[in-house]
């Protein structure tokens, strides 16, 4: 495989990061653009230093203009807490993000892929989700800035692509978990550890009956690494694990693998969080020969053990 330049819009992320290893791992040079929004360094602490990886420490909003021969964009809070807290600033990093890095494929003709979400299916009607599934969103809701930011994100790649040919491609990413995770992100993985870790009670909201798919994040950078590489295929593609797990299954899960002793306790459902979430990946499994190998309690213990080493 010959070696490319490669911008990782995101890349000190939790997924992106994972992203930046692998590409580094592939022997290609990699841009990692972040600006510490809600990334950390110390997510990409160990490619510092490599000759290959290069830290841009900018603002997805700002045009970017170097050449490079691939563009991953990621950049975007992504769990509920955190993109409530700065809604503004996660609908531009979706929008004018998009905008801008699109207009830098176009210049350099570069491939580019679009980390979409599971979130633009809303609370879906249908189930489980396919990608000719077109959603059902609240546009005025408290989660409107992600939701709606990455539906508008998809009508710019997909116009990008009718209009001036950019090899545009979209992926939508299913729940993820997996080392590297912040411990305050929010999402119910990372609380549910940390909250057994530290045996305060186990936070679980309406009666935990609501379902997840859990992807462990190798299977997730598996997948995006196959989208950007398949010949002829541009998505939207559903990224995800079809396990369908209720909450409350999950927080059994993580008490019993970290021996905690904390209780459970219930609380009110937020404003449209959804009740369901289950990926079709019929589309993925037949255009790229791909679906998650990770199984549910596999991937926890994994991350029950990164959470563990940050103490």
């Amino acid at each position: 495989m010959k070696p490319k330049r490669i911008l990782v819009a995101g890349g000190a992320g939790f997924v992106g990061s994972h992203l930046c290893t692998a590409l580094i791992g592939q022997g290609h040079e990699v841009f990692c653009l972040d600006n510490f929004c809600t990334g950390r360094k110390a997510n990409i602490s160990h490619l510092v230093k490599g000759p290959k990886f290069h830290l841009l420490n900018s603002d997805v909003g700002k045009p970017a203009g170097f050449p490079v021969d691939e563009i991953y964009h990621l950049a975007s809070p992504a769990s509920p807490p955190h993109y409530q807290r700065i809604p503004l600033e996660t609908f531009k990093a979706n929008v004018l993000g998009s905008l801008n890095l699109l207009e830098s494929a176009r210049k350099y003709k570069a491939k580019i892929l679009l980390a979409s979400t599971s979130e633009v299916y809303g609370q879906p009607l249908v189930h489980p989700q396919p990608e000719r599934y077109w959603g059902n969103v609240n546009p005025v809701g408290v989660r409107s800035c992600y939701d709606e930011s990455k539906r508008a994100a998809e009508t710019l790649f997909a116009d990008y692509r009718r209009v001036y040919g950019v090899d545009a491609r979209i992926i939508r990413i299913f729940n993820t978990y997996g080392p590297r995770m912040a411990p305050d992100d929010g999402r119910v993985v990372s609380n549910f550890i940390t909250q057994a870790l530290t045996n305060k009670p186990i936070t679980v909201y309406g009666r935990g009956r609501q379902t997840r798919s859990f992807q462990y994040a190798d299977d997730l950078i598996a997948g995006m690494l196959k989208v950007m590489a398949a010949k002829d295929f541009a998505g939207p593609v559903n990224l995800g694990n079809p396990d369908e797990f209720t909450v409350i299954q999950l927080a059994k899960a993580v008490l019993r693998l970290t021996g905690s002793k904390s209780k459970i306790v219930y609380r009110s459902l937020p404003q449209d969080d959804p009740k369901q979430r289950k990926p079709d990946i019929r589309l993925a499994q037949a255009k790229l020969n791909w679906q998650p190998k990770v199984k549910l309690e596999e991937g926890l213990q994994k991350t029950i053990d990164y959470f563990k080493s940050l103490k």
